[in-house]
């Protein structure tokens, strides 16, 4: 059976990816990060995930990789207490302050040698899979794909048997409202509810102590425009209505939109 290796954030665009390749017939092993990350209720969605996979009688297999202790150590608002999660539109300069330094490069580091493992082990070939996209590249730098296509040609220079090991990134061109969409198809091809699927997933940086979403940090806003975009409402729980919620999203696009034209 064809096997891949994947991050399991939590998050929806991670949660996105599995479905598509449960989809497409994979079996899978997922990873997920403990980094000292404000937000880390997204582990427990993404065991929730885990759990809903299996009940369907699907194989995956789920580590869960405690790097607090070195993340900590880093400066960003996700991990630094004396830090405020920004609000407001993704694009805005102060968004970079929850970008956490050479975060995805560790991850997909642990990802590749865990993958790199496991096909040496069993003799064939495993996909390394990432769900990294294209509305992530103007505030991270660690998502655009030059950076991934420099980091896979490292990996293979100092690795044996790297030939073992395909980089996959489905969603690298494409944006939320896509990786929505690509969800819809693989739900439905694997019997499964869109919306019960995706309530287990948080984008929230800054949710309420009760798990809710805020709605107001560039990830929420980003995830509800993209909900409204394919005419869905978003599943979760948020602390305001959605009606309010998407209002704020939209004004908050439009606010953002005359900024740069003005």
């Amino acid at each position: 059976m064809k096997h891949v290796v994947l991050a399991l954030s939590g998050g929806m665009d991670s949660t996105c990816l599995l479905m598509h390749y449960l989809a497409n017939g994979y079996q899978a092993t997922c990873i997920s990060y403990a980094y000292g990350q404000k937000h880390v209720i997204e582990i427990e969605k993404a065991k929730d995930t885990i759990e809903l996979c299996r009940k369907n009688q699907h194989i995956i297999h789920h580590h869960i990789v405690d790097l607090s202790p070195a993340m900590k150590l880093f400066d960003s608002a996700l991990t630094s207490d004396d830090q405020k999660i920004p609000t407001g539109h993704y694009e805005e300069e102060q968004m970079k302050l929850t970008v956490v330094p050479n975060r995805n490069a560790i991850f997909a580091s642990i990802l590749y040698g865990f993958a790199l493992s496991k096909a040496k082990q069993s003799g064939e070939r495993v996909v390394l899979a990432l769900g990294v996209h294209s509305g992530d590249h103007a505030i991270y730098p660690d998502c655009r794909p030059e950076f991934y296509q420099s980091l896979h040609e490292a990996f293979k220079i100092g690795n044996w048997d790297h030939e073992l090991v395909e980089f996959d990134l489905p969603f690298i061109h494409g944006n939320k409202e896509t990786i929505l969409l690509n969800a819809l198809e693989s739900t439905t091809k694997l019997g499964l509810d869109f919306d019960a699927v995706l309530t287990n997933t948080i984008t929230s940086y800054n949710p309420d102590s009760d798990g809710k979403s805020s709605g107001t940090s560039g990830s929420d806003i980003e995830r509800i425009l993209a909900f409204h975009a394919i005419g869905r409402k978003d599943p979760i729980d948020y602390v305001k209505p959605w009606e309010n919620i998407l209002s704020n999203a939209l004004a908050i696009e439009e606010e953002f939109k005359g900024d740069l034209h003005g």
